[in-house]
């Protein structure tokens, strides 16, 4: 398997995730990739949405066909991916916001959705999508993202070869999850921390639903989720339980 070796575009698309999905069911090879110049429904986690103009981002999706069952750390392989790719694409170093941010200085760079299809326990598909800005002026984005959302183009006043960044990032991707593969948790969760925009011992500010916790970082444990200390007890969150994180 050797992610981007199979390589299906798209000039415009729903969302790229939505594609892979469809391929995945029907059998396609893991490692194969969609990408598209467009997404006219790119979204987020939650049903958020993902503004994904024409020419202007990195919009793709791979499929996967994991082994094992903790698929929930496959976001994070593909944060960490993402993070060494613009590194060595761009020369950049950003961070990672639990569970599915690229950032820079605060302001979201990219987006990472992962998307799975099961029978029974069993996983029998994985789809990583991200969305990452890379050619965005200021005003190509709605003003309801102005102030929060950043491209590389914008952090680094000029434009980024983006076939080298989607190399590099097939390339990266494949070497993490080859380690997820090979069971090497830690390296994982370690790079990904070495990455996370809040340090371990820092508090900081968890939204649910329902209900804030305030508490101490912990790091992140072997399923993926959010270790917090508050009261002198230790509290785990799950992606699926976040709806923010300052």
């Amino acid at each position: 398997m050797n992610i981007g070796a199979i390589i299906q575009s798209f000039e415009t698309c729903t969302s790229t995730n939505d594609i892979a999905k469809m391929l995945a069911e029907e059998g396609a090879e893991e490692g194969t990739v969609v990408i598209a110049e467009e997404q006219t429904k790119g979204r987020g986690t939650k049903g958020r949405g993902w503004h994904s103009p024409r020419g202007k981002g990195l919009y793709a999706s791979v499929i996967l066909r994991p082994k094992r069952s903790d698929i929930s750390l496959l976001p994070l392989v593909a944060g960490v991916a993402c993070a060494e790719a613009i590194r060595r694409a761009a020369g950049l170093e950003v961070s990672l916001k639990w569970p599915n941010d690229v950032v820079w200085r605060k302001k979201k760079l990219g987006g990472i959705l992962c998307e799975s299809g099961f029978l029974g326990n069993t996983a029998m598909y994985a789809i990583l999508g991200l969305g990452l800005n890379v050619s965005q002026k200021k005003n190509d984005f709605p003003e309801e993202l102005r102030r929060s959302a950043t491209s590389l183009r914008l952090i680094l006043k000029k434009e980024v070869d983006r076939a080298g960044l989607e190399r590099n990032f097939w390339q990266a991707l494949n070497r993490w999850y080859k380690l997820f593969g090979q069971g090497r948790k830690e390296e994982i969760i370690q790079a990904f921390e070495s990455k996370f925009i809040y340090p371990i011992g820092k508090v900081i500010n968890i939204q649910k639903e329902d209900e804030g916790h305030s508490g101490v970082f912990l790091g992140i444990d072997s399923q993926g989720r959010l270790k917090l200390q508050k009261n002198g007890q230790e509290f785990l969150f799950s992606l699926s339980e976040i709806q923010s994180i300052e």
